[in-house]
């Protein structure tokens, strides 16, 4: 399948309405978006826009920087876009073009009970 590889950028200290992390919120509106997976790296160190060190650090990982990124197909990630455009926090993100799909649903593909996810 074609569509979009979408990566919101924060730290883990940004809090959202209803006592929930920007993490929880966007993987919640993700799933609201029909997007079925969803990755959350945490990073040690980032730079953000406005050229600001964030580090997380043994005692406080407040502010630890966080990259969660999805993929799906073109529609999906625009319904996901316009509810973090409709939030009060201002989010970075990239989005690219990609090619995605299980192991075995590729055309011709054959999938064994070792390469399918579940």
């Amino acid at each position: 399948m074609k569509g979009s590889q979408l990566t919101v950028y924060a730290d883990s200290r940004c809090v959202r309405t209803n006592h929930m992390t920007v993490v929880q919120w966007v993987l919640d509106e993700t799933a609201k978006a029909g997007i079925q997976g969803a990755t959350v790296i945490e990073a040690s160190e980032s730079i953000d826009r406005h050229g600001k060190y964030h580090a997380a650090r043994f005692f406080e990982l407040v502010d630890q920087p966080v990259a969660i990124t999805v993929a799906a197909d073109e529609s999906r990630i625009d319904t996901l876009l316009e509810r973090l455009r409709q939030c009060e926090i201002t989010l970075f993100y990239t989005r690219s073009p990609v090619e995605f799909a299980l192991p075995g649903d590729e055309p011709g593909g054959t999938a064994s009970e070792t390469t399918q996810y579940r």
